[in-house]
């Protein structure tokens, strides 16, 4: 592989900056592109529920409606991940949901559940790099000190999705005004498109990735106007602390499959598998989980909305300890110690549960959990590969999730039939185990270490 030596590399100039406001700014403007991801991830319950309650699609059929949507993200996570290290950070996060957009509207005035799930799974098509991306551009635009705390600040964000399609699910689904009111919740996820290009004004591309590529005078032409921002807000910067970098020009796919990065890869692609068995298990079915024990569907569009309030709440958790305490550690704890656990133990009670205030108690201590996880395991595989293949790494791993939770879908519809709600749960709680197991066996430790001390070992 070629290498370019340069007096003082872009890394040696992120890794001097202090965290500032500056960050904050950036990275809020960056995590818009993720809050219709999950405005999208998270509509399939609502609306999924709305879809079986008026009988446009079977309860089996839900299993088909939420994996077209999973089955758009795999392609579309692999796809745009790799396109983000050819193309850039910003035009793969602007053209991956501008293709979101144009589909959703299409899904909105669908006339049959075929057509639904087609348009569901190209949106997912567009949707599906989004957290990619984000992931990506963050950790090489944010101090080493704080990538964790800046991951979790844009989940936090990211989040709110979930308590704004919960209410409007809530509102709109059970109304008919000219037309079905899912159609209304669905189109509301659309308005991307309108923002897209106000997000675009003003970001930066990564200095680092036009490092790599190459594109020295515009990589430090970026860096210097980054450096501004933080000089107005502390007056000077800290001194420069020289590592002999060597600059990579490109990178490949067949890299991520030669060590140090073969390990880490498998295992991504392992806990990818069954992370969201956890994750979107729960999120994802709760409203039809509730309708199979005998709640109407207006009242169990009501209690979703109730625990969704909770959501942004899990990555305020991250936030506050991600940076503090060792990911790696962390990921295992709430997955072994606090997620498997309290899935099992809760999802039991919740199966036998008809009074309200209990459903929504447990409902919130589930998603607090998910959600502080989920913060935890973002961060942590952004880490783990270079910059010239940093977004086509964690893409083809993250992608595995997706693929994943297409078959995860009709298990669940599955163990519902045939087990009933305990089944489902006791499914979810074995595979956070397993998501617990391999993180604490093959991967490594990241904080407070540069992305590129990562990198190299």
């Amino acid at each position: 592989m070629s290498m370019q030596l340069q007096e003082v590399t872009i890394a040696d100039r992120m890794n001097r900056l202090p965290v500032t406001k500056y960050f904050h700014r950036l990275v809020a403007r960056i995590s818009t592109g993720g809050f219709f991801e999950f405005y999208e991830l998270f509509l399939s319950g609502s609306v999924g529920a709305a879809l079986v309650a008026e009988k446009i699609i079977p309860v089996s059929g839900l299993a088909y409606f939420i994996g077209a949507g999973f089955l758009g993200m795999f392609f579309g996570t692999s796809l745009f991940g790799r396109m983000s290290d050819l193309v850039g950070r910003r035009n793969g996060y602007v053209f991956s949901l501008l293709i979101y957009s144009f589909f959703t509207i299409c899904m909105a005035f669908a006339s049959s559940a075929q057509w639904i799930d087609l348009f569901r799974f190209c949106a997912g098509v567009g949707v599906g790099a989004q957290l990619v991306i984000i992931d990506t551009y963050i950790s090489e635009m944010t101090p080493a000190s704080k990538r964790g705390y800046y991951i979790a600040f844009s989940q936090f964000i990211t989040y709110w999705a979930v308590p704004v399609v919960a209410f409007f699910a809530y509102l709109l689904v059970p109304t008919h005004f000219l037309m079905e009111g899912w159609r209304y919740v669905v189109l509301i996820g659309a308005l991307g498109s309108v923002f897209v290009w106000w997000i675009r004004l003003g970001l930066p591309e990564s200095p680092r990735w036009l490092e790599k590529r190459g594109q020295f005078e515009k990589a430090h032409t970026a860096m210097n106007q980054l450096e501004q921002e933080v000089i107005k807000e502390i007056g000077t910067l800290p001194p420069l602390q020289h590592n002999d970098e060597a600059i990579e020009e490109r990178g490949s796919f067949s890299e991520i499959w030669v060590p140090p990065y073969r390990s880490r890869t498998i295992m991504l692609i392992i806990f990818n598998l069954f992370q969201t068995v956890g994750f979107y298990g729960f999120a994802a079915w709760v409203p039809t989980l509730l309708i199979s024990e005998g709640i109407t569907l207006l009242h169990s569009l009501l209690y979703t909305f109730i625990i969704a309030i909770f959501n942004p709440l899990g990555p305020i958790i991250g936030m506050l300890t991600s940076d503090r305490f060792q990911r790696k550690w962390l990921i295992v704890i709430v997955s072994i110690a606090i997620v498997s656990i309290a899935i099992a133990a809760s999802g039991i009670l919740f199966s036998y549960m008809r009074i309200p205030f209990w459903i929504i108690v447990m409902g919130i201590i589930l998603t607090l959990l998910n959600n502080w996880f989920s913060t935890l395991f973002h961060s942590y595989q952004a880490e783990l590969y270079p910059t010239r293949i940093r977004a086509t790494g964690v893409g083809f791993t993250y992608s595995w999730s997706r693929l994943s939770s297409v078959f995860t879908g009709f298990l669940i519809a599955d163990l519902l039939k045939s087990f009933g709600v305990t089944g489902v749960f006791i499914f979810i709680s074995s595979a956070m185990l397993i998501v617990a197991l391999v993180i604490g066996i093959l991967g490594p430790k990241t904080n407070l270490r540069t992305l590129e001390d990562i990198a190299s070992h």
